[in-house]
């Protein structure tokens, strides 16, 4: 199953554009995403943290995916 992910901020910097496609091929899941993301995307590793939004709601790995989801990477925020 492929889904899109849009990423705001560094995230957006990390996959050099505003959306990326993966290919999930097990789980089908945020976890299998995250994972790929780290995979193919090694400078993920170093943020603090990574939520995942489905469908304009904070989910957690296990959430499972559908092709019409939408996916979106919010990275960590800091300001004052």
């Amino acid at each position: 199953m492929e889904i899109q992910i849009i990423a705001f901020g560094i995230a957006k910097d990390i996959i050099n554009g505003k959306k990326v496609t993966l290919s999930l091929t097990d789980e089908h899941t945020v976890g299998e995403a995250r994972r790929k993301l780290s995979s193919e995307f090694p400078d993920f590793s170093k943020l603090a943290s990574l939520k995942f939004a489905v469908n304009a709601n904070y989910v957690e790995d296990n959430h499972l995916l559908t092709a019409d989801d939408e996916v979106v990477l919010i990275p960590p925020v800091s300001g004052g």
